[in-house]
């Protein structure tokens, strides 16, 4: 016959073997995944609040605060400016030296989205360009919630360097044509498939850029990427709606 403890003691043991779980659950996150532990928990990795929804690493100089504020505003800026409003609030944690951005999960880009709630900067990614980059694609993901997977990954891009004003791939508003390589050929549809791409020319954001653009002034300017978001979250196909 077992040993029957008493039920006060059996429901200790059951909370405590819950709690001990849930913190094995948090660890397993944590190591596996560090950029979602830390856009959830900044703190828990040692950055500290700039202003906003920005973090930091502490002991910044007034400078590089300076610096990062102005990155964050103007960012922010352009992205409101491009949808007119916004859906998405994020985190974002900005990282001044390599061992920040390597602790909190990042690798070798300048910037990366996570989902719809936050974005990591590096070093090299202090930047407006890069900031709002990051920051379309958040709002975008929160635009278009489920039906986001539905859009292949060059126009997720390219719409990104179009909202950054990105110059490397973009020509200059006056220009006739944005373009700076429309070269013809099937673009990256899934988001390894991109990585691959770019890690191999970084040009395929050039020509990602120009399909967006073209498609954007054939169809009524900024308003069609508003219009094209209502119109997928109501059933309709990307493919119906955007020539690739």
């Amino acid at each position: 016959m077992g040993i029957r403890f008493p039920r006060r003691r059996r429901r200790v043991w059951l909370v405590a073997g819950l709690v001990v779980l849930a913190l094995a659950t948090v660890a397993s996150v944590a190591l596996a995944y560090p950029s979602v532990a830390a856009t959830t928990c900044p703190r828990c990795y040692g950055l500290v609040p700039v202003q906003g929804r920005l973090y930091a690493e502490p002991g910044l100089s007034d400078a590089d605060r300076q610096r990062l504020v102005e990155v964050y505003r103007e960012a922010n800026r352009q992205v409101d400016e491009f949808y007119q409003g916004r859906r998405s609030d994020p985190t974002v944690l900005a990282c001044l030296t390599t061992d920040c951005y390597q602790r909190i999960g990042g690798g070798g880009e300048r910037g990366v989205a996570v989902r719809d709630w936050a974005l990591m900067l590096s070093p090299r990614g202090i930047s407006t360009t890069i900031a709002a980059h990051e920051l379309s694609h958040v709002e975008f993901r929160a635009r278009l919630g489920s039906r986001h997977a539905e859009v292949p990954q060059w126009f997720d891009e390219g719409l990104a360097v179009l909202v950054a004003d990105d110059r490397r791939y973009l020509a200059p508003p006056t220009a006739p044509d944005r373009c700076r390589d429309a070269a013809p050929g099937p673009l990256p549809e899934t988001l390894d498939a991109w990585l691959r791409a770019a890690s191999a020319d970084e040009q395929v954001y050039a020509r990602a850029v120009c399909r967006v653009s073209r498609w954007v002034d054939a169809h009524g300017g900024r308003q069609a990427v508003r219009d094209l978001v209502d119109r997928l979250r109501d059933g309709e196909r990307f493919a119906a709606l955007v020539d690739g």
